[in-house]
């Protein structure tokens, strides 16, 4: 069993970190100082936990005027940081955590929702009703594709 839960507090948001640092610093080789942000501050983080309280994964939810700022588009929110652990990897944890942000948004008043997915994880994003739009670019020397949903 999995409790995907907003962090709140040091111990949770620390572990977020700790996640983001496996999956993405660790993983997939993005420099530390691009991987956290001032974005963090005002983010809404979701956490996935076992039972035993053991992280599993997370993602992290762009909204207001960051969100505004950002995509230009009112009542659209911004889906980032989605990361799972390894060994939590093909449980449709990452799917849960998706539909978690979306939900998040929705109660923060969204209508849309807008990721930057990198490219080899278009189709994951695909399956849950994303579209992909505009060219591929590079953010921290991967290939992303922008996609989005109406919620």
């Amino acid at each position: 069993m999995t409790e995907i839960r907003e962090a709140v507090g040091p111990a949770d948001l620390a572990l977020v970190r700790g996640i983001r640092h496996e999956v993405f610093v660790v993983e997939q080789n993005v420099p530390e100082e691009l991987e956290y942000d001032d974005l963090d501050a005002t983010a809404v983080h979701l956490l996935a936990v076992a039972d035993d309280g053991a992280p599993l994964g997370t993602g992290r939810l762009i909204h207001g005027a960051d969100a505004l700022e950002l995509t230009g588009v009112e009542g659209r929110v911004l889906l980032g940081r989605l990361a799972v652990q390894r060994a939590a990897r093909g449980t449709g944890l990452g799917a849960d955590l998706v539909r978690a942000i979306e939900q998040a948004g929705r109660e923060r008043g969204a209508v849309e929702l807008e990721l930057h997915a990198q490219v080899q994880a278009l189709g994951f994003y695909e399956r849950l009703g994303y579209a992909a739009e505009g060219p591929v670019y590079q953010d921290a020397g991967i290939d992303h594709r922008t996609m989005t949903r109406v919620l």
